[in-house]
């Protein structure tokens, strides 16, 4: 059972790594790499209140993957961000590598992703606002990119609480 422990923090060298593809040879892995995403991001919600989304990285498993749980739970292999919007916006971004900190950085309004579902299926999903942003946070985890990297400037951090 994977939980909060479990969840790699800010400064571990892993979250800076770029991850591998997922490989159809790693579709067996799938359904228990999900598992354990969704336990520890339901620990998160549990103690901090928050969490839509995280990527396998956090959890040390450095491939191309992320879970997100919205209306219904989504999982996303070997994403690929297309028809990023020129429009911005600003927000306070938070994460469960250190879920006490808010960095407000600067977001596509809009965008398409592209990615492989669990049953190596190919999907296409336009999206807007903090879907767009969400999806944005976790596919710079796969490229070893945190929100601490995107901030605004160096005033862009704040406690949460």
């Amino acid at each position: 059972m994977k939980s909060i422990h479990d969840i790699l923090k800010l400064g571990d060298p892993r979250l800076y790594e770029v991850c591998e593809p997922v490989l159809k040879s790693d579709l067996p892995m799938v359904p228990e790499w999900t598992q354990q995403l969704h336990e520890a991001m339901e620990d998160i919600r549990r103690v901090y209140g928050f969490g839509r989304g995280i990527a396998a990285p956090q959890l040390g498993i450095m491939k191309r993957m992320f879970y997100l749980n919205l209306d219904r739970p989504y999982i996303i292999l070997n994403p690929e961000l297309k028809g990023l919007s020129e429009e911005l916006f600003e927000l306070w971004d938070d994460c469960m590598s250190f879920p006490n900190l808010l960095v407000k950085v600067k977001r596509h309004q809009s965008l398409t992703l592209e990615y492989l579902d669990e049953n190596w299926e190919k999907q296409s999903w336009t999206v807007e606002g903090a879907i767009s942003e969400l999806i944005q946070h976790e596919y710079d985890h796969l490229d070893g990119v945190l929100c601490t990297m995107r901030a605004i400037d160096e005033k862009s951090f704040k406690w949460k609480g």
